[in-house]
């Protein structure tokens, strides 16, 4: 039998170059090589000629080595040579010698290799943008040809980080005992929340899959099987709205265990994102964690996934400018605002520009209200009219504003709303200030969610995670009350892993006792029929001894992203979808033939 541990151990070594093919990387070569007759092969990045000589970038996903054909080579390497175009495959065989203009930047810089032939491999059309890190291709033309983009350093480099990111995932969960298990692609639709990609069955007419938008139900199954630590780096599939940091199908690190509570999770996966920062960007992050709870995130930040790597929190002053006069404030159930450092400056062109920003939909403002903390100490207001400087000071004065900051207030009816609008706000004003510095790292754990959330369109309560979310242990009374106001005050044994603005990953205490679970569809309007329906499998397994566990699932591409400092997931995805959810490289989707349909017992109605 197999010694897993004893194989595990062994070192192996491999010459995984050295084929018919090449003997070298394009990256590995220096100057203690030189004297070496070496063979490489890449693609053919740049081609110089001075005087009599040739000089090529050769190319791999190495590195790049200057190859050089010499004035007096035979005619054969020479008109070879003279033949290459950019991106030509080739095999190039010579001596390793010194530089004499030596490149820093480069790794193999010293060096440059005396050709003795080259064997062209394979001809290219000439690329239709320039294979370079700074290309002259828009985002349009290099997703259709994404292999070219592909072979550039700044894909080449987010995808070598998003593998290094994957080892160190699965050695920290293997030596914390976790197993990998997968679980299945084809599952059962249970349309909650995001909408489901449905895949029509050829031998089951009429009836469909569903692509899974998590393995949540799959992983508490295994949990009820006695697999006590599982992970999975997962595909996962949701038919949403695009934006930067969302695709239709995306990678989750996905995880359960059993007999744990809440801590024990908090403390496990602090780990496994400790352990990333410190072997992948060689960074320390405090330890522990801040935690903060979704009411003081919301009504600090305006935001469940606060960026805390600047201040300008969000200050309730309803109960201090009521009764001025001014209708706006007077009307308003909630009136707060934000502190903006340095901004006194600002020309009434500016401050005009502002407000038309918060009245953007996507903020949904119905003005901005401002109050100046001027360098000479004064105060000015676009509400002078209704405030004394006194009154204005004093409001400063809750804001802590210094002289040449800037006061920014919004109002409204529902406090949560205009918290979201001023949390949107400071965003933007962080933005502008040049205060998200991607180089900074600000984790935290968002904890104490609510465990609903009310559906006013439809009249009733939402999970505001997943209906196997567990209630906090200490709020049971509440959560069987029949009280809407008591369900209200329900939170989740819930958490988030926050990382400068963007939530990384989320989970919670699962729900295993029967009781709570019947509760929990009951109180969100699901018949005993209707939760059989949907999750029979996973109530009826909860029946043969379903042991407390609990678990979470970072978004991974998000993870690669802010490791590698940016925004977008796209570029840390080998192949991803454009805002319309297509791979322009691969046309798809596309229609398929009629006869694909018949087998599927489908008929496309195509609404004029």
């Amino acid at each position: 039998m197999l010694n897993l541990l004893a194989f595990r151990k062994t070192n192996i070594h491999i010459n995984m170059y050295r084929t018919q093919y090449r003997t070298k990387t394009c990256g590995e070569l220096r100057l203690s090589d030189s004297g070496q007759t070496v063979t490489l092969a890449g693609w053919v990045q740049k081609i110089r000629k001075l005087g009599g000589m040739t000089f090529i970038d050769l190319r791999d996903r190495y590195g790049i080595t200057q190859l050089v054909v010499d004035a007096n080579a035979g005619q054969s390497l020479i008109d070879t040579a003279n033949s290459l175009g950019r991106e030509f495959v080739i095999q190039a065989i010579g001596e390793v010698s010194e530089r004499q203009s030596k490149n820093p930047k480069m790794g193999t810089g010293d060096i440059e290799i005396r050709l003795d032939s080259i064997n062209i491999l394979n001809k290219s059309v000439t690329p239709p943008f320039t294979i370079e890190d700074e290309t002259d291709g828009g985002d349009d033309i290099r997703a259709k040809f994404r292999y070219l983009d592909l072979r550039r350093n700044p894909l080449k480099n987010a995808l070598m980080l998003r593998h290094k990111i994957a080892i160190e995932v699965r050695n920290y969960l293997d030596a914390q005992g976790f197993m990998e298990i997968e679980t299945p692609y084809l599952i059962k639709s249970t349309p909650e929340g995001a909408r489901d990609f449905v895949v029509p069955s050829r031998m089951n007419p009429g009836e469909f899959y569903a692509l899974p938008q998590s393995p949540q139900q799959y992983k508490q199954i295994l949990m009820v099987a006695g697999y006590d630590r599982y992970f999975q780096i997962v595909r996962c599939f949701r038919d949403e709205d695009l934006r930067a940091d969302r695709q239709p199908e995306f990678t989750q690190i996905d995880c359960e265990m059993s007999f744990v509570e809440q801590e024990d999770v908090l403390v496990t996966f602090e780990g496994m994102m400790r352990s990333l920062f410190k072997n992948v960007l060689g960074v320390t992050i405090p330890d522990p964690l801040p935690r903060m709870t979704w009411f003081d995130a919301m009504d600090n930040y305006g935001s469940d996934k606060p960026d805390v790597r600047f201040d300008m929190k969000i200050h309730d002053i309803s109960d201090s400018v009521k009764g001025h006069g001014f209708s706006l404030f007077d009307n308003s159930a909630y009136i707060g605002g934000i502190c903006v450092p340095g901004i006194s400056s600002y020309s009434r062109k500016q401050i005009d520009g502002l407000t038309e920003w918060v009245k953007r939909p996507q903020v949904g403002a119905k003005g901005l209200i401002y109050i100046k903390a001027e360098e000479d100490g004064s105060f000015k207001s676009s509400v002078d009219k209704f405030f004394s400087a006194g009154d204005l000071e004093k409001i400063a004065g809750r804001f802590g504003a210094r002289k040449g900051d800037m006061i920014l207030v919004l109002c409204g009816s529902d406090k949560r709303k205009v918290q979201v609008q001023l949390g949107t706000l400071r965003i933007e004003m962080g933005n502008r200030l040049g205060l998200r510095d991607p180089k900074v790292f600000a984790p935290l754990w968002i904890v104490d969610f609510p465990l609903f959330e009310w559906n006013e369109e439809e009249n009733r309560w939402n999970a505001m995670h997943h209906p196997f979310t567990a209630p906090k242990p200490e709020q049971l009374d509440l959560y069987f009350s029949d009280k809407n106001e008591d369900i209200a005050k329900v939170c989740a044994n819930a958490y988030d892993f926050v990382l400068n603005g963007t939530e990384l990953g989320g989970g919670s205490i699962r729900i295993h006792d029967s009781k709570i679970q019947e509760r929990m569809f009951s109180i969100l309007g699901f018949t005993k029929e209707e939760a059989m329906y949907k999750f029979g499998f996973l109530i009826n397994a909860f029946q043969y001894g379903a042991p407390p566990h609990g678990g979470l699932a970072f978004g991974f591409d998000r993870v690669c992203a802010l490791f590698g400092g940016s925004d977008s997931i796209r570029d840390y995805i080998a192949f991803p979808k454009n805002n319309q959810g297509k791979d322009v490289m691969a046309d798809a989707p596309s229609v398929i033939d009629d006869s694909q349909l018949d087998e599927l017992h489908l008929v496309i109605s195509k609404k004029q």
